[in-house]
């Protein structure tokens, strides 16, 4: 069956990992037309943005999209295209598995946890004001007349809309993801302890919703905690549902368990389209050099498969990368260096796909 898919290579690495993605599914055999698309930081001066409304279009018109990393200013420029792309399409569930691969270069084994994470609410809503935007003065006259507290008139302000119905979509998504992929437990991660009325409602939700599935153990912990837990005892945790910007930190924490984002692969999941992409950013400072590790975007493509119904093609390219890594000889420099503490002999990214594609 042939299958449709618009392709946004990015910026950065992200040319170099998307054809190694594209090399391992065409290897596999399985059928797919390539709808390539340009987005990112190359296209602004060509179209005055970087999200042009031609990509929405092909992504909307196809319905699924696998992306490689694309570059966001911090402090300034243009607003992430990841975060527009979300709200474009209303991705509200972001899933990002995390889990151990031998020779991964982890310091940790047996890692195998899923992150669930609200993708349209919470501060990355990107509702701010500048300290001196009239409508920051409103904010801060409605905070002083309602509850006596000044915010200082130099302070930016940002907003944390949290909603049952956003809190209640991505935890029934989570106890359906348990359900459907055999997992036994959901944590609902939050700080009600301190924000009562935002992270109060998402942690109250969650627990209506567990109610539901009585065949799946459900627990909520504190972030902070949460975090610790991690750390310590990895092997408690199973599917994880956190608001926004929680899920952003502690996706990372998760990464890091198993090697690093160079292995963390992702999914950005609405109801009518879903867009893939590894979990790490652009690394320009090893743009063009041919060494950047494409194993998340390769596992995103394998996410990818998933969703098409492709699942026997996407474990014999999981179980490739997995040998590939358990063998060691052919792994790229992020990886020896974890392994052996230099980065000699490593394998490019051409060779390591070219060994992922020797054991399909």
């Amino acid at each position: 069956m042939n299958h449709e898919v618009a392709l946004i290579p990015g910026d950065g690495i992200g040319p170099e990992i998307v054809c190694a993605m594209r090399r391992v599914i065409e290897a596999a055999g399985v059928d797919i037309t390539w709808r390539e698309l340009q987005a990112g930081a190359s296209v602004v001066d060509r179209y005055g943005t970087p999200l042009p409304d031609h990509v929405l279009d092909v992504i909307r018109e196809v319905g699924v999209a696998i992306k490689g990393p694309i570059t966001t200013p911090i402090g300034s420029g243009f607003r992430s295209v990841n975060v527009s792309l979300r709200r474009a399409f209303d991705l509200y569930a972001c899933v990002r598995p995390c889990a151990s691969m031998p020779g991964d270069g982890s310091r940790y084994r047996d890692v195998d946890v899923v992150i669930i994470r609200e993708n349209t609410e919470d501060l990355y809503a990107g509702i701010e004001f500048e300290a001196d935007d009239p409508a920051a003065q409103d904010v801060r006259e409605t905070v002083k007349r309602d509850t006596g507290r000044v915010i200082p008139q130099d302070a930016c302000i940002s907003l944390k809309p949290i909603s049952r119905t956003g809190s209640e979509r991505i935890v029934r998504y989570a106890f359906e993801y348990a359900r459907r992929c055999g997992r036994s437990k959901v944590t609902a991660v939050h700080k009600a302890n301190i924000m009562k009325a935002t992270d109060g409602l998402f942690m109250r939700v969650a627990r209506e919703v567990a109610a539901e599935y009585p065949e799946i153990a459900f627990e909520d912990r504190i972030v902070d905690a949460t975090c610790m837990g991690l750390v310590m005892h990895p092997e408690d945790f199973d599917v994880l549902v956190l608001p926004n910007l929680y899920g952003d930190i502690v996706s990372d924490l998760c990464a890091g368990l198993v090697g690093g984002l160079g292995m963390a692969p992702g999914a950005n999941i609405g109801s009518s389209c879903a867009i893939f992409e590894a979990t790490h950013g652009s690394a320009p400072d090893i743009a063009g050099k041919g060494i950047a590790n494409p194993t998340a975007e390769i596992l995103s493509g394998c996410m990818l498969l998933d969703h098409l119904g492709e699942s026997d093609a996407a474990a014999r390219i999981r179980s490739a990368v997995r040998a590939t890594l358990a063998d060691g000889a052919c792994v790229t420099a992020d990886v020896r260096r974890a392994l052996t503490g230099s980065t000699s002999g490593a394998a490019t990214t051409d060779e390591f796909t070219d060994a992922v594609i020797s054991r399909l």
